[in-house]
């Protein structure tokens, strides 16, 4: 009996897991394989040259320049979106005035708040990428804040924004956060909708005010799903591919000031056909996310909290 149950699961799970290592796990050994090649990828044999690719990688200032950039919207755009995400998310929810008949209670309008917050997620990240690149326009009449910012007399303000150096990568990751954070607003909403209101009624009648209730009771309750959209997030934050491509000055500028990894692999496999060499950055990158996945789950680990 007990055979004849493994032999039932195995015979579902078969084909599933043939499928997915054909189309998931294939292609991850096969880049390493490339990677480990000096190939143009359209004519000639793959000509072997070891870890050759991974040593150039290392001695490559563009590379680091923009696995730079990576890393640092790896830290700041989970730290923003999450945030705002579960600061958005705990006011909708029970950040409203206590009404007639209910001590806990979310704002009114929730509903539709919501759903403005996570209109950004059905839109093309490329129409999401053409609309910022038309309001950070440098042109003070045509540029949608420099003109905003010109008509409540904040001139000095006005900037080239994609084109300066200094700021073009922070008025990126904007966008990354602004794209992203309606979705961790309904998805952290939907986990405080199954907290029992009984629980925050018994800290309210304890004397807890807002600020002790979301960090005594909310943020704790949701403390995994909070874990998860880190590392989803942080995956985001290595890609960035469409923002710098369509967003950035001639892709990655100015100066190389928005450059990132993927589009750094873009450039080098169908630009320059090194599919080889672009291959050894996919595979940092892999590398790069899994550590990052791995550390987030490690150090992010507590005591699961349930009621």
């Amino acid at each position: 009996m007990q055979h004849g149950k493994y032999r039932f699961i195995v015979g579902f799970l078969a084909l599933p897991l043939l499928i997915y290592a054909i189309f998931v796990i294939s292609p991850f050994v096969q880049a390493f394989q490339i990677s480990t090649t000096e190939w143009s990828g359209l004519r000639g044999a793959a000509k072997s040259v070891g870890l050759g690719n991974y040593d150039k990688l290392l001695h490559s200032d563009e590379f680091w320049n923009a696995l730079g950039h990576n890393v640092i919207m790896l830290v700041l755009v989970p730290i923003a979106t999450l945030t705002l995400g579960l600061f958005f998310a705990f006011m909708l929810n029970v950040g409203g005035r206590a009404r007639r008949g209910a001590v806990i209670t979310g704002v009114r309008g929730a509903s539709f708040y919501k759903f403005v917050y996570f209109f950004p997620q059905v839109i093309s990240i490329t129409i999401i990428s053409v609309i910022w690149f038309n309001i950070y326009n440098p042109d003070p009449h045509d540029g949608m804040l420099n003109s905003l910012l010109g008509a409540v007399g904040l001139d000095s303000l006005q900037s080239s924004w994609l084109g300066e150096r200094s700021i073009a990568l922070a008025c990126i990751m904007v966008v990354m956060v602004w794209a992203n954070v309606g979705f961790y607003v309904v998805l952290f909403s939907a986990a405080m909708a199954s907290i029992p209101r009984e629980i925050y009624e018994a800290s309210l009648l304890d004397g807890a005010n807002r600020l002790h209730t979301f960090f005594r009771i909310t943020l704790p309750l949701l403390w995994d799903t909070v874990q998860t959209g880190w590392v989803y997030m942080g995956i985001i934050a290595m890609d960035a591919f469409a923002l710098v491509q369509i967003m950035s000055v001639n892709m990655g500028g100015p100066d190389g000031a928005t450059d990132v990894v993927p589009l750094r692999l873009y450039q080098t496999a169908f630009r320059d056909s090194q599919f080889g060499y672009a291959a050894a950055m996919g595979v940092a990158m892999l590398v790069v996310t899994l550590l990052f996945a791995v550390l987030t789950m490690r150090f992010a680990r507590r005591e699961r909290i349930e009621f």
